[in-house]
C-alpha cells in the first residue's frame, strides 16, 4: 500500500469513510504514506509485512482484530516483477515472483476469510494484470504469476459466494507507476493508479445479487501498432 495502484486504491477507499489497514515490505514508506493520510484525518494501522511470509501475515490480522475487531474488504496488492529471459532466470528469482505475487494472495484470502464469514460477507480484491492473458518474451514469471492469481480468484469465488464473500481479480493493462524499478513519466496514454482505484471502488455500488467476478481495465488509447 505504499505507492502506486495500492496507495491510490487505499485512498479512495478512506475519501468513502474506511479506515484503513495497511501493510508493505517498506516498512519506512509505508510510516511516510500513513503520515499522509492520518494528515488528512484518515484512521490508518500499519504493519510492515511480507505478504510471501505466513507469519508476518498473520501477525498483520491479528493487529486489525485488535484495532478494528473486523474486516469488511481486503484488497491483494502486494506484487513484483523480475524480468528475465528463462534461462538466465535463478530460482531464487522465480520463487521470489511467485511467492510474493501467488502465495501472497493465498496468505491473505486465507487470514482474512474468517473476518469475512463472521460479518456474513465481504469483498476480496485480487489485483492481477493483463500479462496474466497476453505474455511476453522476458516476462514468463511475472506472467505466470498472474495467471495463477486468476485461477485461484476463480476458485475462490465458487468456494464462497453462497457465504455473501465477493471475490474479483482485476486485471489493469499499463499503469504509469514505479513498478518494477521505473518511473513514473506523466503519460498520457497509460492508466494511472486512480483510474484502477476508481474502478475498483465502483464494484461496491453492484448489488447483493451483481458479482463482477473478473474486470479487465485497458487504456482507452495506446499506441498504434506497426
Amino acid at each position: 500500500a505504499n505507492q502506486g495502484i495500492g496507495k491510490a486504491i487505499a485512498k479512495i477507499l478512506a475519501q468513502e469513510g474506511a479506515s484503513l489497514a495497511l501493510c508493505a515490505r517498506n516498512g519506512e514508506k509505508l510510516q511516510q504514506v500513513a503520515e499522509e493520510f492520518r494528515a488528512d484525518g484518515i484512521e490508518v494501522l500499519t504493519q510492515k509485512c511480507d505478504v510471501a511470509n505466513e507469519a508476518e501475515v498473520e501477525s498483520f490480522f491479528a493487529a486489525v482484530a485488535e484495532r478494528f475487531g473486523k474486516v469488511d474488504i481486503l484488497v491483494n496488492n502486494a506484487g513484483i516483477g523480475i524480468f528475465a529471459p528463462v534461462a538466465e532466470m535463478s530460482l531464487e528469482q522465480w520463487d521470489d515472483v511467485i511467492r510474493t505475487n501467488v502465495t501472497g494472495v493465498f496468505n491473505g484470502c486465507r487470514a482474512a476469510l474468517p473476518f469475512l464469514k463472521a460479518r456474513g460477507g465481504g469483498w476480496i480484491i485480487n489485483i492481477s494484470s493483463l500479462a496474466s492473458a497476453n505474455a511476453f518474451a522476458g516476462g514468463a514469471a511475472y506472467c505466470a504469476s498472474k495467471a495463477g492469481v486468476n485461477a485461484f480468484s476463480d476458485a475462490l469465488m465458487q468456494e464462497v459466494r453462497h457465504e455473501g464473500i465477493r471475490v474479483t481479480v482485476a486485471l489493469p493493462g499499463s499503469v504509469d507507476t514505479e513498478f518494477s524499478g521505473r518511473t513514473p513519466d506523466g503519460s498520457d496514454w497509460r492508466l494511472s493508479p486512480d483510474d484502477v482505484a476508481q474502478t475498483i471502488l465502483g464494484l461496491f455500488s453492484h448489488p447483493p445479487r451483481s458479482l463482477p467476478s473478473r474486470v479487465e481495465i485497458r487504456p482507452a488509447r495506446p499506441p498504434r501498432k506497426g
